[in-house]
């Protein structure tokens, strides 16, 4: 290997067979799935984390959840939890039994097995932007959401290697039934994507439906997808104190076929939850426990995780405020109470600007930060997120991406080696008081890897900024997101599956999809 091949190789080069490795568009990273070596943030003591324990073991023992699905309740009833009507209580020695069967980590392999990643302990993972009914972008600015700016972002997801995963709809896309939709946009992310795919658990036929879609588009039997994870979805409360019908129904159908199931409180201190944020993380964890429990005691062992979505509102409008100070303490302290759990553990990239600005970014910022000292295992919404997830952006994708790559290389030891070659010191001789280090060998060896190459950012002074066109920020993000979707591919897939897979989208749309309100 050549040294200009060797460089390439662990910059990421420029991601050779387009979008498939990477593209001639940017130099980015390699795909890999990052290791966090820092010891996490925790804000608590022993005798917080006790507090808050027994403040959600209380919650669940004697106030209760609202379990909506007479399914769950029954059986949480022959488990000898007491059931009152919708009103679920359990004791702390239930829910911590049940907690003994649940896995630390998992491995979830998709179609690619070269793209499986990793679930708990130090790994960290990052998905798109799920969710949002609206996009905007600078040329058409904010409109609602359709297959084609979906399939856009899913090209996007595929694209970076430092996005692991697509976590859901990267956008909502309107023109497509809501009967039919899922069909059409999980075929796309299985054939635009060779990444993990996410079910919506709305209702059983769309968990089904994905559920068989990923079998066909993996090449396996149904026995050889029920023994290991392949996909996985995530439901959340609804906060205070319930669970709904669908997503418990999603949720305990994914855990008997062995598919991860993370539980998510959307718990905004002030509106959803108390207004101190100890009083909010007892409510969300006493929530997703409640959940996990369930899910434990109908598949001992099934892969799950608690996922952390606790912020405050304004208290001047009620309007959901994140990548705060508070979201920040929310996120490490759930981190601490989560690993306490013995739990993987999720958060979120997420800010309440409504454009790709500088506000955007220090929220987005302030939130990726705080799921990395709260040792996250996956962050949902890391890359795309506008408008407090009303709003999903081309541009703010290609900005978070920069910013998860640093993430990236903060990781990785090369920034904190310790070795005789690193201290340096013969260079420093060399160098002495009145040189510079420019030339001399030590640097020569390194300079081509030895520090973080940006992609988007823009590093040159004002007066080259301004000849070369004076373009903001968002302006060159614009210009990379047009770029990749002119060169995209999408990744190889097997005939045989693929044309299967299509023949299933073809029948369930003929039989009418899922059922919907309207």
């Amino acid at each position: 290997m050549t040294d200009v091949q060797d460089r390439k190789r662990r910059a990421g080069g420029r991601a050779g067979n387009k979008a498939r490795a990477g593209s001639a568009v940017i130099d980015q990273m390699p795909w890999r799935i990052p290791v966090n070596p820092d010891r996490p943030t925790e804000p608590l003591d022993a005798d917080g984390v006790q507090r808050i324990h027994r403040g959600a073991m209380t919650i669940l023992s004697d106030i209760g959840i609202e379990f909506l699905n007479p399914e769950a309740a029954e059986i949480l009833r022959r488990a000898g939890c007491i059931v009152t009507g919708t009103n679920v209580r359990m004791d702390e020695s239930f829910v911590m039994e049940m907690l003994t069967h649940a896995p630390d980590s998992f491995a979830i392999s998709p179609r690619n097995v070269a793209r499986r990643v990793i679930m708990g302990g130090k790994h960290m993972l990052f998905g798109n932007v799920s969710s949002p009914p609206n996009a905007w972008d600078l040329e058409r600015g904010k409109r609602s959401g359709d297959m084609a700016t979906f399939r856009e972002f899913t090209k996007l997801t595929q694209y970076f290697n430092c996005i692991h995963l697509n976590g859901g709809y990267p956008v909502e896309p309107v023109d497509v039934h809501a009967s039919v939709r899922h069909l059409d946009c999980l075929h796309d992310q299985l054939t635009l994507t060779d990444k993990v795919v996410h079910a919506y658990s709305l209702g059983a036929e769309r968990v089904e439906d994905v559920m068989e879609m990923v079998r066909i588009a993996a090449g396996l039997s149904p026995s050889e997808f029920d023994a290991s994870p392949r996909m996985f979805t995530n439901i959340n409360s609804v906060s205070p104190l319930k669970h709904d019908y669908p997503m418990l129904d999603g949720a305990m159908r994914m855990a008997r076929r062995g598919q991860p199931v993370i539980v998510t409180p959307f718990t905004l201190a002030g509106a959803m939850a108390p207004v101190t944020m100890a009083g909010a993380v007892a409510l969300s964890l006493a929530e997703a426990l409640a959940a996990i429990a369930l899910l434990q005691y109908i598949a001992p062992g099934c892969p799950v995780a608690i996922g952390t979505f606790t912020s405050n509102v304004d208290m001047k409008s009620g309007a959901p405020a994140f990548g705060t100070p508070e979201y920040m303490r929310a996120t490490q302290m759930t981190g601490q109470l989560v690993r306490f759990y013995g739990l993987p553990l999720r958060s979120s990239g997420v800010c309440a600007a409504n454009v790709p600005d500088g506000q955007s970014m220090w929220e987005t910022s302030n939130s990726l930060w705080a799921a990395v000292q709260s040792r996250t295992n996956l962050v949902y919404h890391a890359a795309g997120w506008l408008e407090g997830g009303l709003i999903a952006s081309p541009e703010k994708f290609v900005m978070d991406c920069e910013v998860l790559q640093m993430i990236q290389r903060y990781f990785e030891e090369a920034t904190f080696a310790t070795s005789p070659d690193d201290i340096a010191l013969d260079a420093i001789r060399e160098v002495g008081a009145g040189g510079h280090y420019f030339g001399c060998q030590h640097t020569q060896d390194r300079y081509q890897t030895a520090f973080y190459a940006p992609f988007a950012s823009d590093w040159r002074n004002y007066e080259a900024w301004q000849a070369d066109g004076s373009h903001w920020t968002p302006e060159r993000a614009h210009r990379i997101y047009k770029q990749i979707l002119a060169e995209f591919e999408p990744p190889d897939m097997d005939h045989t599956a693929r044309e299967e897979l299509t023949r299933f989208v073809a029948r369930r749309k003929q039989e009418g999809g899922a059922p919907t309100d309207f």
